[in-house]
């Protein structure tokens, strides 16, 4: 797989994109991810400005058309890509779901947003997808763009060491996952459910389905709304 990410702040991308999971998945030669600075492809050499005033009454500044159309079409020349990506608080809200579906893609562009927002006629004409991490407003795109590549990078296989731990992470099957524990069995007075004790596979199994239900009916009765 390969991400290209196009932001006009590339050095808040440098700590998430190389550490941990996503680190490792590139030493493995299972991803690549490209950061490429909006600035190298504005037209004022001089500036190197990529954003002006908005037209109209609206305050802030707005993110130019010409750089990223420049950036977008020099990627393009080069190879296909399976989704052009916006990252905007209206988009669509991202899900585990779309998570796993773009983990089977080959090549993204991620396209982190700043300013006011970016010229409209970029998401008319060159996005084919709009992602929101939240109903918030972020002071760029840059940590929704890399909460989508983790999020995408961590399914694609051998990038984990234990891949079942994947599949039973909160929201692959729809609800939230169980509580997990681990050693020492009791700690304080506080122990752990003597069934995770027991060595039924089944009995655990059924017990940890059951609090997943509880969990998620309590928590995210929202995600049951079938």
């Amino acid at each position: 797989m390969r991400i290209d990410i196009l932001t006009v702040l590339p050095e808040l991308l440098d700590s998430p994109l190389n550490n941990s999971i996503v680190k490792r998945a590139k030493d493995k030669g299972l991803v690549e991810i490209f950061v490429h600075n909006l600035r190298d492809f504005s037209t004022d050499r001089r500036h190197r400005q990529v954003d002006d005033y908005a037209f109209g009454f609206s305050a802030g500044m707005v993110m130019q058309v010409e750089p990223i159309f420049l950036a977008i079409g020099k990627l393009k020349s080069q190879r296909d890509y399976d989704e052009i990506i916006f990252l905007s608080p209206d988009g669509e809200q991202f899900t585990q779901n779309i998570a796993n579906n773009l983990s089977l893609k080959e090549n993204l562009i991620l396209l982190c947003g700043h300013y006011k927002g970016i010229d409209y006629r970029v998401r008319e004409h060159l996005i084919t997808r709009e992602l929101s991490v939240g109903d918030y407003v972020l002071t760029g795109g840059e940590l929704p763009a890399a909460i989508v590549a983790d999020a995408v990078v961590r399914l694609l296989p051998g990038a984990m060491s234990d891949e079942q731990s994947a599949l039973s992470d909160s929201f692959q099957d729809g609800l939230l996952a169980p509580p997990v524990y681990t050693r020492p069995a009791e700690y304080n007075g506080w122990k752990v459910p003597e069934i995770l004790l027991s060595g039924n596979e089944r009995k655990i199994k059924e017990w940890e389905y059951e609090q997943a239900m509880e969990r998620t009916q309590r928590l995210r009765p929202d995600l049951l709304d079938w």
